[in-house]
């Protein structure tokens, strides 16, 4: 029967963080554990870029919900939709990279935007009377600088 070794990265991530930090800080990189070292910096792009396209589509969300019940439409909706705007401009200051990862995959981000506000509102069933695009109706730039009302129509 084997046996399983824990490292410190398996029972305490920050004291690893901290220890491997400081080996680098030394110049120690043959104590460093590189395996795990590799793995967060690739699970932190990875992060970095979910967390954006996630912030897309919540704003989305709120400009399809906005324009399939504008009677609704409220303080709480736009609030989001800026809070949103401002997370991915924030994200994209320190990574400007992530703005083609956003272009690449704005229209499937429209897509699962336009069904997460269909469920939302209960009007999946009605959605083709509601006279949604098909395709993203606005650009990435307009998204991340335009204005929000023109965004809806008002």
């Amino acid at each position: 029967m084997g046996t399983t070794t824990k490292t410190l990265y398996d029972v305490d991530f920050v004291e690893w963080t901290a220890r491997t930090a400081e080996l680098l800080r030394k110049g120690r990189f043959d104590d460093v554990d590189l395996e795990h070292l590799i793995e967060e910096i690739a699970d932190m792009g990875t992060s970095e870029r979910a967390a954006v396209r996630s912030q897309l589509s919540r704003m989305m969300m709120h400009l399809t919900r906005e324009k399939i019940q504008p009677e609704r439409a409220g303080s709480s909706w736009r609030g989001s939709t800026v809070d949103a705007r401002r997370q991915m401009l924030d994200k994209l200051e320190f990574s400007p990279s992530l703005r083609r990862e956003l272009a690449e995959y704005l229209e499937k981000i429209y897509h699962r935007a336009v069904r997460d506000a269909l469920d939302e509102t209960g009007l999946k069933d009605k959605a083709k009377h509601l006279r949604i695009p098909p395709s993203c109706p606005w650009t990435l730039s307009e998204l991340l600088e335009g204005d929000l009302d023109a965004l809806v129509g008002r």
